[in-house]
């Protein structure tokens, strides 16, 4: 079961939703909307020995959510954000 993160159209949370359907309809938890964007996730790719260039993220967040955090995350608690 993929996790997906999606953006709200009317509140413009950012948030992860477990996926269980493909019909399945994310629901915003700030806000109780439906009217949500699925977003692109970002990886990391880790081509190096420890703490060289080669250990940054292939992606950079785009804006912080409003929970703190990245977009790679939402909850402020992975090494990209801190």
């Amino acid at each position: 079961m993929p996790i997906f993160e999606y953006v709200c159209q009317r509140c413009k949370n950012q948030f992860e939703e477990l996926v269980f359907g493909q019909d399945e309809e994310a629901v915003c938890p700030s806000c109780g909307s439906t009217k949500t964007q699925k977003l692109m996730s970002c990886c990391r790719a880790k081509t190096g020995g420890p703490g060289g260039a080669d250990d940054a993220p292939a992606a950079t967040a785009s804006a912080p959510s409003s929970r703190g955090g990245c977009a790679g995350c939402s909850g402020g608690s992975c090494s990209t954000c801190g």
